[in-house]
């Protein structure tokens, strides 16, 4: 079993990287580890907590920005912003359930890997809310970079760098993030019965109305069942999320609804049912079956999506439903990942990222986890490397992204 160093301060973790270093020894870096297994760790020497780095250094609710220290859950962050009517906009995915995993995430974790739900198409991911950072790098310095408002900076921006660098870039050990007001009502539009490209063409021409939609899902029949309990309408539903105040949200409903009346049959689901609904596709419920069966996270262009699912389904045993708007595609694998399979399609469909979520331990030891880069950039992530972390202190196992 790996070891596990717990800093309670961050002049505590610079000295323990400092000395990983000295000792030629490498270190995984977690927070609750509720991705265990996703970016690899078990070949390092140590695993790096950030839980015992908890706690939120500041709020201030007006200016709706908060720090908290990396190991800090996230259930305590949303509890407090709770209290406030205001919420993380980017809407992070638990992994819980779908890796089998337990523990706490943390919002440091969040932020290290990007963690970006459905609301990712109209607040942004998690690094666009990121401000500031504190983080020790590899040679064992302690680094802030950012501040407390959005502003444009020249050179690397060490904040967007760490954020999805799954801490191969340095260990995070404070953030500052902005949060939003929490919506007051929320209500989803389900239409029924659409096939894949269809889905694919009503989420487009829906997404282009002024209507402010928070959210654009397609649940094709494979899945529909396993949302809400299989309380959806019959056939595949592709669901358009409308969030905000009292007033403005049935009005918006009306008028999304009065846009799509013709193309096929209409449902509605209020607020409760309706935050139900995205928590279960944030989470991406239908694949949280106890399973290791291979779990592919694509993004691709939005209206490639249904095209590749379809090419793929023609050479391998897939299932698979579309979130933002269709560019970003769970695909659930019936037998072995077929990485070079499913990155070669992805290719000749204009490109993207394939990013191999879960796997059993067997396929993970001879599949990339990460989509290759290309040559160039693989170069300059590996200067950025270089420049922050020289004796890789940092373990990066399968990473192919900085």
């Amino acid at each position: 079993m790996t070891a596990a160093l717990i800093p309670a301060t961050e002049s505590e973790a610079a000295d323990m990287v400092r000395d990983a270093g000295a000792a030629g020894r490498r270190l995984a870096i977690a927070g609750g580890g509720t991705r265990s297994g996703f970016a690899g760790g078990q070949q390092a020497d140590a695993v790096l907590r950030s839980t015992g780095l908890s706690g939120i250094v500041t709020y201030d609710p007006a200016e709706m920005v908060m720090t908290a220290r990396a190991g800090t859950p996230v259930a305590e962050v949303e509890a407090a912003l709770a209290n406030n009517n205001q919420m993380l906009a980017f809407e992070p995915i638990d992994h819980r359930a779908l890796m089998g995993t337990d523990g706490e995430p943390t919002i440091g974790g969040v932020f290290a890997t990007n963690a970006s739900g459905p609301r990712r198409l109209s607040a942004g991911a998690a690094r666009d809310s990121l401000l500031g950072i504190r983080f020790v790098n590899g040679k064992g310095e302690a680094i802030r970079a950012g501040g407390r408002v959005m502003k444009n900076v020249t050179g690397l921006d060490l904040v967007k760098l760490l954020a999805g660098s799954f801490g191969t870039l340095g260990f995070l050990t404070e953030v500052t993030f902005r949060v939003l007001p929490r919506p007051q009502a929320e209500e989803t539009i389900i239409v029924s019965g659409l096939d894949d490209e269809a889905a694919a063409q009503v989420m487009a021409l829906s997404m282009a109305l002024p209507l402010d939609i928070s959210g654009a899902a397609h649940l094709p029949e494979s899945v529909r069942g396993r949302f809400l309990a299989g309380g959806l309408p019959e056939g595949p539903a592709t669901v358009l999320r409308l969030e905000g105040l009292p007033a403005s949200v049935p009005v918006r409903a009306d008028k999304l609804v009065a846009a799509l009346s013709r193309l096929a049959p209409l449902a509605r689901l209020g607020t409760d049912d309706s935050r139900r609904l995205w928590r279960e596709i944030r989470d991406v419920a239908p694949y949280a079956d106890g399973t290791k069966r291979p779990l592919w996270r694509v993004s691709v262009a939005p209206a490639a999506g249904a095209r590749l699912v379809a090419d793929l389904r023609l050479e391998a045993g897939i299932d698979a439903f579309y979130d933002w708007q269709g560019g970003l595609v769970w695909m659930r694998m019936e037998a072995d990942p077929e990485a070079d399979l499913v990155r070669g399609m992805i290719r000749r469909h204009g490109g993207g990222h394939a990013t191999l979520l879960r796997a059993s331990d067997a396929s993970r030891a001879v599949t990339p986890t990460f989509e290759p880069q290309p040559a160039a950039v693989a170069m300059l992530s590996e200067r950025v490397r270089a420049s922050l972390d020289p004796a890789g202190v940092f373990f990066s196992g399968q990473m192919g992204e900085a």
